[in-house]
């Protein structure tokens, strides 16, 4: 997989792009585990992301639902978002 990034927001910590091989759109974040830090990376569709180089409220707001819910329950060495 190669992710590209396309809109970058440093101030809340996350971005978004496509990856090259499938031409998914994603938001992804940074995750720490204290020993190691790494980007998770969410699905979002092209309408959504369109949606969201316009609407940066409606970003962020995904993207702290992401760091807060999961549909899957972490390990207990997942990390935390940052």
């Amino acid at each position: 997989m190669k992710f590209i990034d396309l809109s970058v927001n440093r101030e809340e910590m996350f971005s978004m792009g496509i990856e090259a091989l499938s031409g998914q759109h994603y938001v992804s974040f940074p995750v720490s585990l204290g020993v190691v830090d790494y980007e998770e990376f969410y699905a979002i569709d092209r309408a959504t992301f369109e949606r969201f180089e316009q609407d940066l409220p409606a970003a962020l707001a995904l993207v702290t639902r992401a760091r807060r819910l999961l549909i899957i329950q972490p390990g207990s060495h997942r990390g935390s978002a940052i």
